[in-house]
């Protein structure tokens, strides 16, 4: 409760000094830009250029399902001219992007999703016993490269709205990161188009969009955020085994007690696969590797 009432006190002083400052840029010129997500830098920085000056509020190492708003945040949110928010149900925009809005009146929220079409998460279907579970849609659009690129086109959209002067210079660098996308998405195409085995399993569903982009199938082991029952688990290995999978995916710091069971069960091993990498068009292509070799 202090915790809450603390936040509502910083915000109502942080709203106030706000109407006595309406200049949105830092002290190089530079428009201020926040978003949500570690893979979103590299594109705002992409096309913005040494015109923005760019901060995240959930970092590499984050955990966007329980993150919230830290206090040392919300003066420097103060400041800001755009936002870009992923825009595809992540819950710490769902919980957060209403306090955000209230914080500065002043600020261009922008949804980086617009034109993407969102998928279900359908956790993986255990056909011996039946049961499918459906968590709604997946919000993970930046691990598709091709959904990439729909929210570079978007961020440019929002620069150039927040920043017209600067028009010109935006939509060049859109164009050359445009390129650098198409670049990324033919050299991960030719990394798995030959993989005789088009089935990774994972124990967080993160990256569905993904698997749909280079036809594979994305097993998860986690069902609805928890881990699986001991029977889910038993049908798991057995499929695991069937399928020769050797490798389970995780996410950096991650911990499972069914991963290490599984891995122990099918002789395996765990990798890490990062969502939330800054290094975004790198990353990529480095989950494409890990999982044409897994």
């Amino acid at each position: 409760m202090r915790k809450y009432l603390l936040s509502l006190f910083l915000i109502l002083v942080i709203s106030i000094s706000i109407g006595c400052t309406s200049n949105n840029s830092n002290k190089n010129g530079k428009v201020i830009v926040y978003a949500t997500l570690s893979p979103q830098k590299e594109m705002i920085e992409a096309v913005g250029g040494d015109k923005v000056s760019v901060n995240i509020l959930v970092p590499q190492g984050g955990d966007p399902h329980t993150a919230d708003i830290k206090p040392s945040q919300l003066a420097e949110l103060s400041k800001a001219k755009l936002y870009v928010m992923i825009g595809s149900g992540i819950e710490f925009e769902l919980k957060s992007i209403e306090k955000i809005r209230d914080l500065n009146k002043n600020m261009y929220v922008f949804d980086s999703s617009k034109g993407i079409e969102l998928i279900d998460i359908s956790e993986h279907e255990h056909e011996e016993i039946n049961v499918e579970h459906e968590t709604g849609k997946d919000p993970h659009i930046w691990t598709s490269i091709r959904n990439g690129k729909i929210m570079v086109q978007n961020i440019c959209e929002g620069l150039v709205a927040v920043d017209p002067d600067n028009k010109d210079y935006y939509l060049k660098n859109r164009d050359e990161y445009l390129r650098q996308l198409d670049e990324a998405d033919q050299f991960i195409t030719n990394q798995l188009r030959d993989m005789p085995n088009r089935s990774f399993m994972i124990f967080h569903p993160s990256w569905g969009y993904f698997a749909k982009d280079y036809n594979l199938t994305q097993i998860a082991i986690e069902v609805e955020g928890k881990e699986p029952t001991l029977q889910s688990l038993a049908h798991i290995i057995e499929e695991a085994k069937e399928e020769n999978i050797k490798t389970i995916f995780v996410s950096p710091g991650f911990s499972s007690k069914a991963a290490g069971i599984i891995t122990k069960e099918i002789g395996g091993k765990t990798e890490v696969l990062d969502p939330l990498a800054e290094n975004y068009i790198e990353n990529l292509k480095i989950t494409a590797i890990k999982i044409k070799n897994q």
